[in-house]
């Protein structure tokens, strides 16, 4: 805090953090918090121009990187370098010399040593500005306020460790990329929780068999995980998943992206009645949860409002549906300070929809109050005017066998305006056709709802999260009628 202090951060600021995980991450993001300033996790995924975007529209007067990603910006702003783990250079095929720290930047470690001990008041944390991940257009900044006095702030904290499944004396691993929203809030409120029984792992990168020894050595308690990553589980042998015992896990959570039904059973018949899903968005935080018995019982659902929290499925004109009808999803949870996004406060005010929030996404509460997604407004596809959600065909492809993962989405069509497109990554060993494809779906869906064409990837594009990055799938095909 000292150091960040000495550098002119202050209360309202910004500190960019262009970081792989690492224990630099958490240090900068918990100082920069207390100060009243807002980290700014970036996805070191991104191209140059997109990092300086965000550097630019965030107003970040520090940036905080790893060394090698620090050197290919020129000196806009002062930047404190983090070397770069020895694994991770192992991983990427990184020359050494490009993980230097340069000659006009200080290093992390040693600039730490020269600041004393903070000794003045802290500031109500801010949290972080968050940027949308840009898997179908330009990023923008989420700027949420501090909490308005302790007794908010109380319930914050409470509400986050509901959502994440975290308990005093957590023993918490961390997995997943802290560029993300998510990742982030469960680091720091696991943190918050740890006591002095409490245990932290933060793993450089995802590494399923990595993962099960972790908690075998740690007596991990809580792990926040998205669906790729049980996939990549499940492809273990049955020799390597006997060898770790997971008794002590608690609460396994995951959001970010769909799980299609079979994945989610194997993983609570191997894992045990742990496996929890929540719903949310980083502009509104988790809304709703469902827990290992009713996600069987209701298979494809995201389970209920959490407590302090309002979801409704509204028409077009913003009147709330009854159980069993399609609309936009809005939500809230009151427990989360306002927000908006930096610098552009009209697309803020575009989601308001009676104190709730639009989430983009198209969906329906059953006579249970259980909420199921159909797909998003923007992936919506019109067929010759039928409107058809890519989320439904890509429900009913990841339940084929020999499809690991797949993206279903919109192409140009001259007779209907639009038709579909499938990309599928199949399953190792399994040899997939188009003709079996084919045949699978059309004993299951309409005729209108059947893609036009059927492609084989070795691998989607995804972030670390396990978003797929449809823009760069559909994009190609978009280019050609330009």
């Amino acid at each position: 805090m000292s150091g960040l202090a000495a550098l002119g951060v202050g209360e309202g600021d910004s500190v960019a953090l262009l970081l792989r995980n690492d224990i630099a991450f958490l240090e900068a993001s918990l100082a920069t918090g207390r100060l009243g300033a807002y980290a700014v996790p970036i996805n070191w995924h991104a191209k140059r121009n997109e990092i300086e975007a965000i550097l630019k529209d965030s107003g970040a007067k520090i940036l905080i990187a790893h060394a090698d990603l620090a050197a290919v910006f020129s000196a806009a702003i002062p930047t404190v370098a983090v070397s770069t783990p020895r694994d991770i250079i192992d991983a990427y095929g990184l020359d050494t010399k490009d993980c230097r720290i340069p000659a006009h930047v200080p290093e992390w470690e040693s600039w730490l040593g020269r600041h004393d001990p903070w000794a003045r008041a802290l500031r109500r944390p801010r949290g972080s500005i968050v940027y949308t991940s840009g898997t179908t257009g330009l990023p923008k900044g989420i700027q949420r306020e501090a909490c308005a006095n302790e007794a908010e702030e109380q319930e914050f904290t409470r509400t986050l460790h509901d959502n994440f499944g975290i308990k005093p004396g957590v023993r918490s691993l961390i997995c997943g990329p802290l560029y993300h929203s998510m990742q982030t809030a469960n680091m720091k409120a696991a943190f918050g929780a740890l006591g002095e029984d409490g245990v932290m792992v933060i793993e450089p990168r995802f590494d399923p068999q990595r993962l099960l020894a972790d908690i075998a050595e740690h007596r991990v308690t809580q792990i926040l995980m998205v669906p790729v990553m049980f996939v990549r589980l499940l492809r273990l042998e049955q020799t390597i998943r006997r060898r770790y015992p997971l008794g002590s896990l608690e609460c396994v959570v995951h959001s970010a992206a769909p799980c299609p039904f079979e994945i989610k059973r194997s993983m609570i018949d191997w894992f045990g009645p742990v496996i929890n899903e929540f719903y949310a968005a980083s502009e509104i935080g988790a809304v709703a949860l469902i827990g290992s018995a009713d996600a069987l019982r209701k298979p494809g659902s995201l389970g209920r409002a959490l407590p302090g929290c309002t979801v409704k499925v509204l028409d077009a004109g913003g009147k709330e549906l009854p159980a069993g009808a399609r609309g936009e999803i809005a939500a809230v949870n009151h427990a989360y300070p306002d927000f908006t996004y930096r610098n552009r406060p009209e697309a803020r005010a575009a989601l308001d929809r009676g104190g709730l929030v639009a989430t983009g996404d198209i969906g329906y509460l059953d006579d249970e109050g259980f909420l199921f997604l159909c797909g998003r407004n923007s992936d919506m596809v019109i067929c010759g005017g039928v409107n058809v959600f890519p989320a439904e065909i890509e429900q009913t492809l990841a339940s084929c066998p020999g499809v690991a993962d797949c993206a279903v989405f919109g192409i140009p069509d001259e007779e209907y305006g639009e038709a579909l497109a499938a990309h599928i990554e199949p399953q190792a060993g399994f040899d997939l056709t188009e003709a079996e494809v084919r045949a699978y779906l059309r004993e299951r869906l309409p005729g209108f709802k059947l893609p036009r064409i059927v492609r084989f990837d070795d691998s989607l594009p995804r972030e670390d999260s396990g978003k797929i990055f449809k823009r760069r799938l559909r994009d190609p095909y978009w280019a050609r009628t330009r």
